[in-house]
């Protein structure tokens, strides 16, 4: 369906002005950000409570892994939603064990500042799972979701490191997608790689169910996206992406945004460190409003105590 006159020169001009602030911000954000930033740690964000309700040290990145597998959630007022997405990802990694009783995992989930019961909820899993594979990492406050899954990827102990949203948008078992995406990216430069799920493939039935607003923010988006920092990905969002443990040090020690459009400049900054990435299609169902959540998401700083 074609889009009214009006209503293309109304989006030219938002995506033009959108382009001017973008530049204007990039600008800025190159003056005064720090070549290499730094990670800030609250005493209390230093451990993590075993099953047992006792304090533990939490790993580096830094540290030789252990396991085969992290896998980092992050997680901002889920109490509702995270049971799903736990359930099925805990169910699949144990059948996986049981398959293959050399593939060790860990799923961390990052509290980042919920004002509900996320942390209470997420320990029931590590108490029936054992401190061992599943671990709760609270923030002291509210971060953003790219400083959530940071603080997950920097306190992790696996070879590669998935990161996966708490809603359980994308079904889990698609790991083995990204996995083989992963796999087909070998021989890796200095052992790094990523491997991105896509829902682009999904795009067409999205704008038949999508407003003619929230289609023009997701095509201005996209662009930007395109024409100022990643032009081989075509879906920069999607929350489902798999790193080497190399990759994620790499990139993660020198994001700059925590909050919305993380992903962009993580994968900015893979591209400028020629890390090889793959997209790879995978199974994604639209939780909710997902532009809401995110907002509330992203939105949480403002309602927490500095």
């Amino acid at each position: 369906m074609a889009l009214p006159p009006a209503l293309l020169a109304t989006a030219a001009a938002l995506a033009a002005l959108a382009a001017l602030l973008l530049v204007l911000i990039c600008i800025i954000a190159h003056i005064t950000a720090k070549k290499m930033p730094t990670l800030h740690r609250h005493e209390e964000e230093k451990y993590f409570i075993n099953a047992e309700g006792r304090k533990e040290s939490l790993p580096s990145i830094h540290d030789p892994p252990t396991k085969e597998l992290s896998v980092v959630v992050p997680s901002y007022n889920e109490e509702d939603r995270l049971p799903h997405m736990m359930d099925e990802a805990l169910d699949y990694l144990e059948k996986r064990q049981k398959r293959d009783p050399s593939f060790t995992y860990e799923v961390i989930v990052v509290n980042d500042g919920s004002k509900d019961q996320t942390t209470q909820v997420a320990m029931k899993y590590c108490k029936k799972y054992g401190s061992d594979k599943v671990r709760v990492l609270s923030l002291v406050k509210n971060r953003g979701k790219g400083g959530a899954v940071r603080m997950g990827v920097f306190s992790s102990r696996g070879k590669r490191i998935l990161m996966a949203d708490a809603d359980g948008a994308t079904e889990f078992a698609d790991i083995e997608k990204v996995e083989e995406g992963l796999k087909n990216l070998q021989p890796w430069p200095n052992q790094m790689a990523i491997s991105c799920g896509s829902r682009a493939h999904l795009e067409k039935d999205s704008i038949a169910k999508r407003s003619y607003f929230r289609t023009l923010l997701m095509y201005g988006f996209h662009f930007l996206v395109w024409f100022l920092c990643v032009k081989e990905i075509r879906d920069t969002q999607c929350g489902f992406k798999l790193l080497t443990r190399e990759a994620a040090l790499q990139t993660f020690s020198t994001l700059h945004i925590e909050r919305w459009a993380f992903d962009v400049e993580l994968l900015y900054i893979a591209q400028r460190l020629r890390i090889p990435i793959a997209e790879v299609a995978v199974n994604w169902t639209e939780i909710e409003d997902i532009l809401l959540c995110l907002m509330e998401y992203e939105s949480g700083f403002s309602q927490v105590k500095q």
